[in-house]
Formats: C-alpha cells, structure tokens, sequence
C-alpha cells in the first residue's frame, strides 16, 4: 500500500469536501432557509449539523492521532505499512445520502444557536485541524491507532479512514443540501405557472 499516496487523496477529498460546503454560505437566505416539504432539515440546518459532527469527530481523531503517534515508540510502522490495505468499498456508501439508516446522536443535531458566519468560521477552522493531523502523520503513524465507528458497521478504522469518514460525512449531506434547493426551484416554478 502506498501510505503517502492514500494521504494525498484524503487531503484531496476532504480540501473538496470543505470547499464545496463552504460555497453554500454564500447561497440565497431564501435557499438556505428554506424548509424542505418531507419535513426535513433547512440547508443551514445541515450546515451546522456538519460542523456538529465534525465537532465530535474531531474529538476522537485528536484523541487516536495522538495515541497513534505514541504507538511509533512501540510498533513497527513500516509493517503496519506494508500490511495495510484501504477497502475503498467500505466507506464509500458513507457518502452517499440515503444510502442507509442513519440514527445520530440528538448532540449532532442543529439547535440554531449558531449564526451563519460562525459556523462558516467554524468549519474553515476543522479543515485545517484535519489538514494538520494529515501533515502530523504524514509518514503512515495514523495507521498504528484504531478506534471503533458503528456508523454502516465499520468496525475499527485507523485515523486516516476516520479523516476519510469525516470528509464522506459532509458529501453526503452535500447531496442532501443540492436536494432541498432543487426542490425550492422546482416548487417555484410549479406556483409561476400557476399563475
């Protein structure tokens, strides 16, 4: 496995992933607070779920990032580099919205405490804690600490798969965000020609 290569597109994905949300900040008001008709979340809703998230994985990858850099001193890294393959496959239904059950934790849902800016702030803030974790770990120490994830039965995954996680986890709400405007859309449209 080429540890570095797997880094390099992480940063990629999750540098894609950050930019794509940060571009709904800039959307309509309308658009964002815009209520979808099944009863589900406003696209600053989601924003601020994202951050959430982020908020508490970001706990857990500190907390791995440093106990896999501790690990350095006892495990042999190029080993673990050598016998470590990434299942692509695993992960990828995490980004894609609706793809299965997702039960959160109610402290994961928006409670609207937050304006827009801040959580824009806040979110540019957890893209370059993340971006720094990858460059801590950039010789293949974030595969020498696991931590459990239940989330689509996982299982144990290094820190680099929770970055990855983290980075799947906006993208399927990404969708999720393109969703609610395009139903504003539509529904706007469908009241003009009733006109």
């Amino acid at each position: 496995m080429d540890i570095f290569r797997l880094i390099q597109d992480i940063k990629k994905h999750l540098k894609l992933s950050f930019d794509e949300v940060d571009r709904w900040f800039e959307k309509d008001e309308k658009i964002l607070n815009n209520l979808p008709v099944n009863g589900g979340w406003t696209i600053q809703q989601i924003l601020e779920h994202i951050y959430l998230t982020n908020f508490y994985l970001l706990i857990l990858i500190e907390k791995a990032s440093k106990k896999a850099m501790r690990n350095t001193l006892e495990l042999d890294l190029n080993s673990e580099i050598k016998n470590y393959s990434f299942d692509h496959d695993k992960f990828e239904e995490v980004g894609k919205y609706g793809a299965f059950d997702w039960i959160r934790p109610k402290h994961m849902e928006p409670k609207g405490s937050l304006d827009l800016s801040e959580i824009r702030n806040l979110l540019i803030q957890q893209y370059h804690q993340c971006s720094g974790y990858l460059d801590l770990m950039k010789n293949g120490e974030g595969l020498l600490y696991k931590t459990t994830m239940t989330v689509n039965e996982l299982g144990k995954i290094n820190v680099y798969e929770y970055i990855y996680f983290l980075s799947l986890h906006a993208q399927r709400h990404l969708t999720q965000m393109k969703n609610n405007e395009l139903e504003m859309i539509k529904n706007k449209k469908n009241d003009f020609q009733k006109i």
